[in-house]
């Protein structure tokens, strides 16, 4: 599995998705947070907090992370080496595990220069140190997690079609409805009453709840569910090949 895995990274590394990934976050960051006049513009701001950035990067995320992940299983179906991975030692949990990792390795690799943004409010803040760190840290934290999802709802849609275009679509479609989706059905007249739960099913209120820098045993299993439902259901859809 382990040797999959670091072959899956190669791979990425090996052309251009890997380094646009990084450096589309980092480039889209760094220009929403110190360039370009705003809301999100720091410096403009005059406040010693990376909030806004916890703000758009789930939306860069829900673009990005499909792209990495669009080729997971597509790509070995369209060019017909996906019975070849599967003659190999290993179960399908294990490679549906390890592609998983490898495609998460990369995205948490991206997610590096957002301790570098770290260092530098929190040195440039007056007096120095004046950060709510956490928030910082929560909101860090609440990206992993939401970044484990979005993964794995990337790796399900893959296993879906051999079309790396159509893959990406559902991925980013799929992603947008769980993340936001759930919010705006909540908020209907119809379902006035129980709109908080409804509201709870979406990704974005347990976001939310985990960047406040408290870390609830409720958004830890939520989002470990979600991880485990997507990729259970890739399982499924790889096992009904052989039927």
């Amino acid at each position: 599995m382990f040797t999959l895995y670091k072959k899956e990274l190669r791979a990425f590394f090996s052309s251009l998705i890997g380094y646009l990934v990084v450096g589309i976050f980092i480039i889209a960051n760094g220009l929403f947070l110190w360039v370009f006049p705003g809301e999100f513009n720091i410096i403009e701001n005059g406040y010693a907090t990376l909030a806004p950035m916890f703000y758009f990067a789930p939306w860069i995320f829900l673009f990005l992370i499909p792209a990495i992940t669009m080729r997971t299983f597509s790509d070995e179906r369209n060019t017909g080496t996906i019975e070849l991975l599967f003659t190999k030692p290993l179960s399908d949990s294990q490679i549906i595990l390890a592609k998983y990792f490898s495609a998460l390795t990369l995205v948490m690799i991206s997610l590096i220069p957002v301790l570098v943004y770290y260092g530098s409010v929190y040195y440039l803040s007056n007096p120095v140190g004046n950060i709510d760190q956490g928030a910082f840290w929560g909101s860090f934290i609440g990206l992993i997690f939401l970044a484990s999802a979005y993964v794995s709802i990337g790796i399900f849609t893959s296993s879906l079609t051999k079309n790396q275009i159509i893959a990406f679509i559902l991925s980013v479609a799929l992603a947008y409805i769980i993340y936001i989706g759930f919010d705006s059905i909540g908020y209907l007249e119809w379902f006035k009453g129980i709109e908080n739960f409804i509201i709870d099913l979406g990704i974005s209120e347990h976001y939310r709840s985990v960047s406040k820098g408290v870390v609830d045993t409720r958004d830890v299993l939520y989002f470990a569910s979600l991880v485990v439902l997507f990729l259970s259901l890739t399982k499924l859809k790889l096992e009904y090949r052989k039927y």
